[in-house]
């Protein structure tokens, strides 16, 4: 049987200070599982969360 996809899909946000920044509190970087609405946001996601590695909120983006 074929598998029937859903609307919502489960993503993963990673921060982008972490990606660029070497001079950090710790090595790493942050990521959050959520999901999103496929139909209602066709784009990529940026939400700000916290991230332990920079220690501050930063903007997190959807990757793939």
């Amino acid at each position: 049987m074929a598998s029937k996809k859903g609307v919502r899909l489960i993503i993963t946000l990673e921060c982008t200070e972490c990606r660029t920044n070497n001079n950090k509190r710790s090595p790493g970087v942050s990521r959050y599982t959520t999901s999103k609405n496929r139909r209602n946001t066709t784009g990529r996601i940026e939400l700000k969360k916290f991230c332990p590695h920079c220690n501050t909120h930063t903007v997190h983006k959807e990757i793939k």
